[in-house]
């Protein structure tokens, strides 16, 4: 597939964005204060995460699926139109989550809840990114859950990412600044960093949690080292050096894998981007 283009879904057009007339204390342009200038970023991009949640579920959800839930703030709005399509359309559906967040939100919303043991192949699993190129490319595990994310990816048929616009770029590393997330065993960071920063450059970092002492803890018990990188790679080649280093358990770099990406726009417009073919 190679369409690349806009759709606009009026009957999902939030009221905030029909609210930016010429009355209105939302427009950027002509907010005197710092606090509403943020609040109204805020809410656009609320807006625009829950406009490419709905878009996506409405035209990859249907009854007798097995759907890989992702993880992150624009996969709580899928779920949420997921699971009002569940009771409205009496969908039969199946949900298997990617991480500890995502398994809550299932048995929150009262959705059927399973796993890879018992359902190994995915019609469709949606997730989130904290970017995605031209081609699709997508830098993922800013929450921590990429390998439990791509290990759902490869198991769907079809794999669709939703974002915002901030999340959109040409290129890696032109929107997402924390680098690139890599899971590893807790004994091999140090060296993991080591050989990173030996065979492509820039920084390779732990990181630290925020609201305890000591490093993150996935939920597989590893650390997550952000690695900074300085310039555009070979994605593809990159990934495969990477998890050739012993002590690597995944990288956030997700190649080839995503056929589509709802990008939820400030204009109250959806951006479908198609993979290039291949």
């Amino acid at each position: 597939m190679c369409f690349r283009g806009t759709l606009l879904f009026t009957k999902l057009q939030p009221a905030f964005f029909l609210s930016l007339s010429a009355t209105s204390s939302c427009r950027p342009l002509f907010v005197t204060t710092s606090l509403k200038t943020s609040t109204c970023f805020v809410n656009m991009a609320e807006e625009a995460k829950k406009l490419a949640a709905y878009a996506a579920v409405d035209n990859h959800v249907q009854s007798n699926q097995v759907v890989g839930v992702g993880s992150g703030s624009t996969i709580v709005y899928a779920v949420d139109r997921l699971a009002e399509r569940v009771r409205q359309e009496k969908l039969n559906i199946i949900c298997v989550p990617t991480s500890f967040q995502a398994r809550q939100l299932i048995l929150q919303h009262g959705l059927m809840l399973s796993d890879l043991d018992r359902h190994p192949e995915l019609d469709v699993a949606i997730d989130g990114a904290d970017e995605v190129d031209a081609a699709l490319t997508l830098i993922k595990g800013g929450g921590g859950c990429l390998t439990q994310e791509k290990i759902v990816a490869g198991c769907a048929r079809h794999f669709v990412v939703v974002a915002d616009y901030r999340k959109a770029s040409e290129a890696l590393g032109q929107q997402w600044k924390k680098g690139l997330p890599l899971e590893v065993v807790p004994m091999a960071y140090v060296p993991v960093s080591r050989k990173i920063v030996q065979l492509f450059g820039g920084q390779a970092n732990l990181r630290m949690a925020v609201n305890k002492a000591g490093p993150v803890v996935t939920d597989n018990g590893n650390f997550i080292l952000d690695w900074k990188f300085e310039r555009t790679h070979c994605w593809k080649d990159v990934n495969s050096a990477i998890k050739m280093i012993p002590g690597v358990v995944e990288t956030g770099l997700f190649v080839n894998m995503a056929e589509r990406a709802y990008l939820g726009m400030e204009d109250g417009s959806v951006q479908i981007r198609d993979a290039p073919v291949r």
